[in-house]
């Protein structure tokens, strides 16, 4: 069978494919207009041709990666064909990979239907913000349309540490510094800690998973730069219980003062499928005094939500209060957003008011 991985890779561009999908017993598989499709045409992947297309994506350091743990997540790119992000997993004896389409270039906040608070997030000097969701909640996209809106809008020296590299960033009013875990760093935080000696105003981290990133990316926003990060958290409560968490329990006070003053914002997001396609809505936490009592107290998620629920003064937002906004403006139904919704019957009161029937 034809073995030629930028002949596969061609074949899912122009089918305006989002993934595609590469194991044994199978034909390729790809989501296309959110349907995956078979192709027939490349023939059922035997264990040696996925291994053939593994080994022809493979970085060293993937190679080295799968090697050693059996999994391996890396970004492989070709002028001609774009960026795709791929992860590489042993199952059931056999290779299989997964890769995701990288889109070329940045959207902005509006066509993405950020809230207000990430163009805040983007003009600010300094603090922690942080983009939470779970896997293919477009977590990268909105930071990469925040980078991308301080790159065009303002004249500031940005650093992305990534693992790995999933977007290029040419310069355009900004300068711009791109690593890569594994290759030009051999972790984040060693990147973090070199960057605070250089001239660099804006920090990205692609994602914060342990204590020695988290402390350094909180070290960064306390010395005057900006840092953006994402974290795979649902909402806002979890998302500082997790980051609060990864410390031993004598240091998390320190660390609960360090976000109440340094914390800007954290989106946590969720994509739903609606009647004119998929919908961004987003719960936002941000900065004021209740949310600063709040985390150095340690108070319960009860009492967070209800910060946020009415904090929209401070541009926050619930997920419920979200999902109202959606229905009431049809772009998303009833029956979609309930299994996500905490308060069902609060939520269907809520729309009702808007003059939706439920």
């Amino acid at each position: 069978m034809e073995r030629d991985i930028d002949a596969l890779l061609q074949t899912a561009v122009a089918l305006d494919a989002t993934d595609i999908h590469l194991k044994v017993g199978s034909p390729p598989i790809v989501r296309s207009g959110g349907e995956l499709r078979r192709l027939a045409d490349f023939g059922t992947l035997r264990p040696d041709d996925t291994s053939a297309y593994a080994e022809a994506l493979f970085t060293d350091k993937a190679r080295a990666d799968f090697a050693a743990h059996g999994t391996a997540d890396f970004a492989y790119g070709k002028q001609e064909l774009g960026r795709f992000r791929i992860t590489a997993f042993r199952q059931r004896g056999s290779v299989s990979l997964v890769l995701r389409r990288v889109q070329a270039g940045s959207r902005s906040f509006s066509d993405l239907g950020l809230p207000r608070i990430a163009e805040k997030v983007a003009g600010s000097r300094s603090g922690l913000a942080i983009v939470t969701g779970p896997s293919s909640s477009g977590k990268t996209t909105t930071v990469s349309s925040i980078i991308d809106w301080i790159n065009t809008h303002q004249s500031r020296a940005i650093l992305t540490i990534e693992d790995p590299i999933e977007v290029l960033h040419p310069d355009k009013n900004s300068v711009v510094v791109q690593r890569e875990v594994g290759v030009d760093t051999p972790d984040m935080a060693t990147a973090i800690r070199s960057a605070l000696r250089h001239d660099v105003d804006v920090i990205m981290l692609s994602e914060i998973t342990d204590a020695e990133a988290a402390r350094a990316a909180l070290s960064a926003a306390e010395t005057g730069h900006l840092v953006i990060t994402t974290m795979r958290t649902k909402d806002p409560a979890e998302t500082i219980s997790r980051f609060v968490t990864m410390f031993p329990e004598s240091q998390q006070p320190v660390i609960r003062t360090m976000l109440a003053n340094h914390l800007l914002a954290i989106i946590s997001q969720l994509l739903l499928d609606g009647p004119m396609g998929r919908v961004l809505t987003t719960e936002v936490l941000t900065n004021n005094e209740r949310f600063q009592d709040w985390v150095v107290r340690g108070g319960d998620t009860q009492a967070l939500l209800d910060i946020i629920k009415d904090g929209g003064f401070y541009g926050m937002q619930t997920f419920d209060q979200a999902f109202v906004r959606a229905i009431s403006d049809g772009a998303l139904d009833v029956e979609t957003v309930l299994p996500h919704a905490r308060n069902t019957h609060e939520l269907r009161a809520k729309v009702m008011s808007t003059g939706v029937a439920v």
